[in-house]
């Protein structure tokens, strides 16, 4: 897998005993002309079998935009995020 297409590292955060890596992905690698450029963030653990994903949550007119906005996103809020697009836990 390419840089490109894993996307932008953002943070190792710890989280119900797992490391997670947050990454920020486009939605389109390669935009053309575009006015607005749209990502979202992906999680993945080496000891997860699945990657998830939040819907498309930064939109910027530039790519360097959405970096920013993105990297401006504290541990707290990404931990937050990372909960929003795990599957329940079964009671």
């Amino acid at each position: 897998m390419t840089e490109k297409s894993r996307g932008v590292h953002l943070a190792t955060l710890p989280h119900e005993g797992r490391l997670w890596d947050a990454w920020l992905e486009f939605e389109d690698d390669t935009p053309k002309q575009q006015d607005t450029y749209r990502a979202r963030l992906r999680f993945s653990s080496p000891e997860a079998d699945q990657l998830y994903r939040t819907a498309v949550i930064i939109i910027e007119p530039t790519y360097e935009d959405v970096i920013g906005r993105a990297r401006a996103l504290n541990p707290h809020q990404l931990e937050s995020l990372l909960r929003s697009v795990l599957p329940a836990a079964e009671e």
